[in-house]
Parts: C-alpha cells; sequence; structure tokens
C-alpha cells in the first residue's frame, strides 16, 4: 500500500486577505484554494513527516494558548503540536514523542494541534491549513537536533509514540 493513498484529501478552503498587520509569514491568498485533512499517515515507529518551527510562547507565532493545557509554553521547553490526524481528538495530548533528526533525536512533549482541516482566519492567525503530516516544534527541539540555527524552517524526519 502507497502511504499517500491512505490519507485522502478531505476538502478544499477558499483564502481570504487577511485585515492589514494581521499575517507576517505564510498568509492566506484571496480566492487560492488550500486542501484540508481530517487524517494524517499511519504512525508507526518510523512515521516520516516534516518539522517545522513554531513558538508556543505568549505573543509567538502559535496564536494562542496549547490546546492541550490551555498555557504558553517557552521557546526553551521542547514542544510540538501534531498534524490534525496525529493530534487524533487531543489523545496524544501531553504525551511524548520521540523524533529522529539530523542523526539525532529528541523527546518531545505533544501541546497543540497543527490544524489540517481549517485555517485563513483570526483564530489560525490568516495562515492555511496545515499539512496533514507535520511536527511543528519549539525551538528547543531544532537545539536538541543539532541543527544549526540558519537551517531552521522545514526538516524531513521521522517520529515515533514513546512508552
Amino acid at each position: 500500500m502507497v502511504e499517500a493513498d491512505t490519507c485522502k484529501p478531505s476538502g478544499k478552503l477558499r483564502g481570504k486577505k487577511p485585515p492589514p498587520g494581521q499575517c507576517d509569514d505564510n498568509c492566506c491568498k484571496d480566492g487560492k484554494f488550500y486542501t484540508t485533512y481530517k487524517c494524517s499517515p499511519p504512525v508507526s515507529s518510523h512515521t516520516k513527516a516534516k518539522l517545522t518551527i513554531n513558538s508556543f510562547a505568549a505573543g509567538g507565532d502559535g496564536g494562542g494558548p496549547s490546546e492541550c493545557d490551555n498555557h504558553y509554553h517557552s521557546d526553551d521547553e521542547p514542544v510540538v503540536a501534531l498534524s490534525t490526524g496525529w493530534f487524533n481528538n487531543k489523545k496524544r495530548c501531553l504525551k511524548y514523542i520521540k523524533i529522529h533528526g539530523n542523526e539525532k533525536s529528541v523527546k518531545a512533549k505533544v501541546v497543540d494541534e497543527c490544524d489540517s482541516t481549517r485555517g485563513c482566519d483570526s483564530e489560525h492567525g490568516y495562515q492555511p491549513p496545515c499539512p496533514n503530516n507535520l511536527v511543528d516544534a519549539s525551538k528547543a527541539v531544532w537545539k536538541a537536533l543539532g541543527v544549526p540555527e540558519n537551517d531552521w524552517g522545514l526538516m524531513d524526519i521521522y517520529w515515533s509514540d514513546t512508552d
């Protein structure tokens, strides 16, 4: 079975132009259609994903407090948000995953969802829906993986649940 065939898009969302000053980076484009997903690829002991960077701190690019505990988290804390399917209706909330990348690994706590079903509104910082294969990580995760700061942003990784 081809991994890409196991999770099909659930729909499309039409982008709206954000109000002035409401979005600095990766903003929705007016009239563009964005693919949405209610699922993510199956989780295994070697789940392939894209690692992105996010701030879960107050005033950071993560928006409001984290969905799992309604708190903000320091950039020095190894925390992540998972795409909607992997977040699995909060079933991974406050559990740890092990992330492998750059020939190193780190344990990180799941504190938030990277919404693959909605976006392009104030609640989502006028950013498009997340892809269905994203691990959105704090700076601490990137540091622990030993990635040089000028290479932070997007990296192929694999991850697994921890016991």
